[in-house]
């Protein structure tokens, strides 16, 4: 895990710098930097104002007796728009934007819990399985597990 993160750290800024200088030769470096400022600035209004709405559809789920797990993705995902679009960079802030739409945000959420279900399924399906315990001998089977990424 600890490689993959690496390298996506190294990988990502490589690629931004290559996209921005050969944007910046198209359009010019004065250009470039301009849209990457407004791009900071309107991501980071959205983000606000996205994030204040996913804060009050949370709260409404919680009022009328709803797990407001939808409303705490969506918020997750508006938290990593905004810090994608603070991010100098027009591939993260492509990413950034997709985000914070509501109907890719839906799709993604849809993505990620398709994934989280595959491995909670994966880890209860036999390997690694997790470890039984009971309250006593005649009583309920207690299962602790843990979602692991493998990747």
């Amino acid at each position: 895990m600890f490689i993959k993160l690496l390298a996506l750290f190294l990988l990502i800024p490589i690629i931004e710098l290559f996209v921005m200088f050969k944007l910046g030769k198209i359009i010019g470096p004065g250009i470039t930097i301009l849209i990457i400022i407004i791009t900071a600035f309107i991501g980071a209004k959205l983000t606000k104002v996205q994030g204040t709405q996913a804060i009050r559809n949370g709260q409404a789920a919680i009022k009328s007796g709803k797990l407001p797990h939808k409303e705490v993705m969506d918020g997750v995902m508006i938290i990593i728009a905004g810090a994608l679009l603070l991010t100098p960079g027009f591939l993260t802030d492509i990413v950034g934007f997709s985000l914070l739409l509501p109907g890719l945000r839906s799709n993604y959420r849809k993505l990620l819990l398709t994934y989280i279900k595959a491995k909670i399924l994966f880890r209860y399906a036999g390997v690694n399985s997790p470890k039984k315990k009971t309250d006593n001998e005649t009583g309920p089977s207690i299962i602790e597990a843990e979602i692991i990424d493998d990747d």
